[in-house]
């Protein structure tokens, strides 16, 4: 299982680094070419293009005794 340490992306149009921190957080860069949502729960991305961000999220692995 992987834990969610940093939900964060880059948008390669404008620059901006947005990151959500809680879930439902939705948060869009200044040109409103991608978003970022989902906090530390989930990742979830919009974008105009799959290609127009860069993923800076940060996960690690966890086991199940650590899960708990």
């Amino acid at each position: 299982m992987r834990k969610i340490i940093k939900n964060a992306i880059q948008c390669k149009l404008c620059g901006d680094i947005i990151e959500s921190t809680y879930r439902h957080e939705y948060v869009q860069c200044k040109c409103s070419a991608c978003a970022v949502d989902g906090g530390h729960d989930y990742l979830r991305r919009s974008f105009i293009d799959k290609d127009c961000y860069i993923d800076l999220s940060e996960t690690i692995e966890v086991t199940t005794e650590e899960n708990k």
